[in-house]
């Protein structure tokens, strides 16, 4: 075994970060007040094709007040997918709603509209709003939700949270539905240390939200006409964004290569499959993963890779089965289920050197695991 561990997933950081950082600086501009703030509004808005874009602390409150800002009130009930990370239900128990968790597509791991629709059924009018997951650079067909929401009057809030420049048919992650919300977190492909942004087309929408995330201040006294948030980013986190922005392309290129040699090297195997991916080209493959077939297989795998100094990791498990959410509503969520304990991250940084994706696919190949079922092959 190597001393050297390879990480799983880490900040790339090849750009202007520690210039920018520097000018926060010497410009004395670092905290929510900043040059760097609104521009990284600004090219956020022009990458996902909309006409706002509000920065704010971190992606989970961008979803917290984004659904505020869409009229999510206490006792609504919002639809949700159950494969999702635990923030985006969060957000919506933290807006005083209940989440009801629907099942996800086998095809692309994204929202099932069946699912939807099922929910619809069974809770009316009690539903306020729709939150569709864009899932490791799978972004879900516009289509069939716009029709569900505007049928049923609600509004679609996209959690684009891991999905910055990924596509579908042209059209880029953050263009669906009434908001979206993207994060900056350390481990996505962009990352600001912190952070996260809403883009809307409804500018008053935006107005609504930049005005909650600061403290719903009315001027610069000391009145306020709402209950608001500190939410704001600062100056330092953005200053990093931008710099990553800058660099988008080039990250996208190298995550794309990397998820090609995995596809590749998994390929035609009996123990294991690579992840569905919808539209390969336009795929921001934020997480890399393999789908084993059940636990003990994906226990295994994880182990085998830690003994040979790699780090993966399990990758999401279904949320209505856990403690803290089994209380709330559900409908059939059987390939979320299906999934869970059967998904591994593997080692994906966009600056992963190809030395080291070697090593990863050296262990892979010495590792056998459980036949999948054919219904995951």
């Amino acid at each position: 075994m190597t001393d050297r561990r390879i990480p799983l997933s880490v900040p790339d950081l090849r750009g202007n970060e520690a210039a920018y950082l520097a000018k926060c600086v010497t410009d004395n501009w670092v905290s929510t007040a900043g040059p760097f703030v609104t521009e990284l509004e600004d090219r956020m808005a022009a990458l996902c094709g909309r006409r706002a874009a509000v920065a704010c602390v971190n992606g989970s409150a961008a979803l917290h007040v984004a659904l505020l800002a869409l009229g999510v009130a206490p006792g609504d009930v919002v639809i949700v997918p159950d494969w999702t990370f635990a923030a985006t239900a969060n957000a919506i128990v933290h807006a005083g709603a209940q989440p009801c968790f629907v099942d996800i597509q086998r095809s692309d791991w994204t929202v099932s509209p069946q699912s939807i629709e099922t929910a619809f059924a069974k809770y009316g009018k009690r539903i306020r709003a729709i939150v569709a997951v864009d899932v490791v650079g799978n972004l879900p067909d516009p289509g069939p939700l716009n029709e569900i929401a505007a049928r049923y009057d609600v509004p679609v809030l996209e959690d684009a949270a891991g999905a910055i420049g990924a596509a579908r048919d042209g059209m880029p992650a953050g263009s669906l539905g009434k908001a979206a919300v993207f994060s900056f977190n350390g481990n996505k492909l962009v990352t600001a240390g912190g952070g996260g942004v809403v883009v809307t087309d409804d500018e008053e929408l935006a107005a609504r939200f930049r005005h909650v995330t600061t403290q719903a201040r009315t001027g610069q006294d000391y009145r306020h006409d709402a209950v608001g948030f500190n939410y704001r980013m600062t100056n330092l986190n953005a200053a990093v964004g931008v710099a990553q922005l800058e660099v988008l392309d080039a990250l996208l290129a190298d995550k794309r290569r990397i998820a090609r040699d995995y596809q590749r090297a998994v390929a035609g195997r009996s123990d294991m499959a690579f992840m569905p991916v919808s539209r390969p080209e336009e795929s921001s493959y934020w997480l890399v993963n393999v789908v084993v077939a059940d636990e003990p297989s994906m226990r295994s795998l994880v182990s085998h890779l830690s003994q040979a100094g790699i780090d993966a990791r399990p990758f999401w498990c279904s949320l209505s089965e856990q403690g803290p959410y089994r209380a709330f509503h559900s409908v059939a969520v059987d390939v979320s289920r299906a999934l869970t304990d059967c998904v591994v991250t593997l080692p994906c940084s966009s600056n992963l050197k190809a030395e080291d994706q070697a090593r990863v696919l050296k262990a892979l190949d010495e590792w056998q695991g459980h036949r999948l079922p054919e219904s995951a092959e």
